[in-house]
């Protein structure tokens, strides 16, 4: 039986996130009513946390600051948001098998959460065939959304057509010419790369790929990986790959001289809990999407940052954010629908906006596809010190990395 994975109690009252996101400074402490836990909301919450630590503990304390802010300015209505965490160990057997317990047993109104792709459309087919809600936070394969989508499946990351959309705005200014790839075997590298190459192509006619390698998912054999790419010759290199996997590679490339004299575009690396275990080795240069955390200084993102660090004693990462956003953007939704009728949540969630963490304004989940307008930050590598950074930075709106309408329609399954 999977664990289940509980909130601590509130202790004492503490200062939260205030601001333009419309929720009051409050207490952790929560009133009665809100703690009652015979009228609360449940949602049940499925990933990989024993896979993926460095991304999940973050994002779950994300996800659990949101829910307290919400439950201390009164819940849905005066009911309290509940969540039931679950670990389905990066299996998607495991995933769908916590699914059906946490709606049969549990009675959750609805499922949150995702991180590896291929779990991710396991959960989005079981929601499909039990007509059950499903928030996706964080898988970001664009099938979940495109050519396997379906009216119960809401995704609030941006995909990889999108980020690599952002990553092809930047590379397609580069003078490299010949490019090579590298990304995990499974469903989120190969959307990753697939996308780069055709939208590459297509800024830049004059490219061509000369290689590519797809390691298994936290098995890169990494020095002999570094000799394949360095036979090609590239004068570009598209990363996709993280954690652990990213170390060895940035590690084994620095030792070989990989990177020396060429241009590297990489998915995710700038995001903290990637970019911050590299330490000395962070390379220098390259365009990554990521989270610029402490040079982000708007009033939301802020005070979100300081909420963070009040309650768990660290600075959040991507994942923190990602949590958040999804636990805020399900309260919402919850307040919209007036209900946990699933038709009704299914439909509060078409359109719907609520402000995102990141504090660059409001984010909608289009109606079209379910896909939310949530960007990404776009900027270069820099070693600072003995720690990676982000420097030259932009936020990447992502309501403008979006394929259009009509082929979004082409690509994805009608009802």
């Amino acid at each position: 039986m999977t664990d289940r994975l509980t909130a601590p109690p509130p202790n004492g009252r503490r200062a939260l996130l205030a601001g333009a996101a419309g929720l009051a400074a409050a207490s952790l402490a929560m009133p009665a009513l809100v703690r009652a836990q015979s009228s609360s909301i449940r949602v049940g919450e499925i990933n990989s946390y024993t896979a993926q630590p460095a991304f999940l503990g973050p994002y779950r304390n994300g996800w659990l600051l949101a829910q307290e802010q919400v439950n201390a300015a009164g819940g849905i209505d005066g009911r309290p948001m509940e969540t039931l965490f679950r670990d389905d160990a990066g299996r998607p057997e495991d995933a769908v098998r916590i699914a059906a317990e946490l709606v049969a047993s549990e009675k959750v109104a609805l499922l949150g959460g995702g991180y590896l792709s291929n779990v991710g459309l396991a959960l989005a087919d079981y929601a499909r065939q039990n007509k059950v809600l499903y928030a996706a936070s964080e898988p970001l394969t664009d099938a979940l959304v495109w050519s396997r989508g379906n009216r119960y499946t809401f995704r609030l990351r941006p995909s990889t057509y999108m980020q690599a959309a952002m990553l092809v705005e930047e590379a397609a200014k580069l003078p490299a010419r010949r490019w090579a790839t590298i990304a995990p075997n499974y469903e989120y590298g190969q959307s990753a790369v697939r996308w780069f190459k055709e939208l590459l192509a297509k800024a830049r006619p004059d490219v061509e790929f000369v290689g590519e390698q797809f390691p298994a998912l936290g098995r890169i054999e990494a020095g002999s990986t570094v000799q394949a790419l360095e036979r090609v010759r590239p004068d570009g290199i598209f990363n996709v790959t993280f954690s652990t996997d990213l170390l060895n590679f940035v590690r084994q490339g620095n030792t070989r001289g990989l990177f020396e004299g060429r241009s590297v575009a990489s998915m995710l690396t700038g995001e903290p809990e990637y970019l911050e275990p590299l330490g000395e080795e962070c390379p220098e240069g390259w365009i990554v999407t990521g989270y610029p955390r402490d040079e982000l200084d708007n009033p939301v993102h802020t005070a979100l940052r300081d909420a963070y660090r009040a309650r768990f004693g660290e600075l959040p990462r991507c994942g923190s954010i990602v949590g958040y956003d999804t636990a805020l953007a399900i309260a919402t939704m919850l307040r919209k629908a007036g209900s946990t009728e699933v038709e009704r949540m299914v439909e509060a969630f078409k359109g719907l906006r609520y402000p995102t963490g990141y504090g660059t304004g409001e984010v909608e989940f289009r109606a079209l596809d379910h896909q939310a307008t949530l960007g990404a930050f776009v900027g270069r590598t820099s070693l600072n010190g003995r720690v990676g950074r982000m420097v030259d930075w932009r936020y990447a709106d992502g309501a403008r990395y979006l394929p259009s309408d009509e082929q979004v329609k082409a690509w994805r399954p009608q009802g």
